[in-house]
């Protein structure tokens, strides 16, 4: 520890001043800010990363970080603060926190942990920024989609048309020997009607 005093003369007369009777520099401490944050977007989450300069090992094993993001275009007085759990240089966000089509801004800060008891310092000043926008999800055209689905229905489809049509004729050609002159129309008719259905749904 230290002691810290400050001298003077007032009106003649040498002054001193006890500022602090024990002050010890590792309660007091005050970082530089992060820097080199960057950042990446995409449809489903956005990650931002950044590096500190000029902290001992011992202390950057201990730091904890605060994020504040906000809209491009709006004050820094109505962005959102982060603080982080972990003492690594990232952090990631995820996309439904942020709105499509809108630009971001993002800055960091950092001190040393509340939990460290050996070591007590204030938060650092603020990053530069880094400007970031979630990506958009790319859209299946529509008929791309139509032809993927009538692929996927075509064959099953297909294979229920002409086990329809085996049963139905297997069942009338039982029918037939007692009285072909009535099977004979209705089995044209459902072949007609499996027929039909079977277009409609492939147009």
């Amino acid at each position: 520890g230290y002691r810290v005093s400050l001298q003077g003369n007032f009106f003649g007369c040498n002054q001193t001043y006890v500022a602090f009777p024990e002050y010890n520099p590792r309660k007091h401490i005050k970082l530089d800010p992060p820097l080199n944050i960057q950042s990446n977007a995409t449809a489903s989450k956005c990650q931002i990363w950044w590096s500190v300069w000029n902290v001992p090992w011992y202390l950057a094993e201990i730091l904890q970080y605060e994020l504040q993001y906000k809209e491009y275009s709006m004050s820094w007085k109505v962005a959102l603060n982060k603080t982080l759990p972990s003492s690594l240089p990232q952090v990631e966000i995820e996309a439904t926190e942020l709105r499509r089509g809108v630009a971001y801004a993002a800055r960091v800060r950092c001190k040393v942990s509340e939990n460290e008891n050996s070591y007590h310092s204030q938060w650092s000043e603020w990053s530069q920024t880094t400007a970031f926008q979630r990506a958009d999800v790319p859209k299946v055209s529509e008929k791309i989609l139509n032809i993927k689905t009538m692929q996927y229905l075509f064959i099953p489809l297909s294979f229920g048309t002409l086990l329809y049509l085996f049963w139905n004729c297997k069942l009338s050609s039982r029918r037939q020997k007692a009285s072909p002159a009535l099977t004979f129309p209705r089995q044209l008719l459902s072949f007609s009607h499996s027929i039909v259905c079977t277009m409609g749904i492939l147009r």
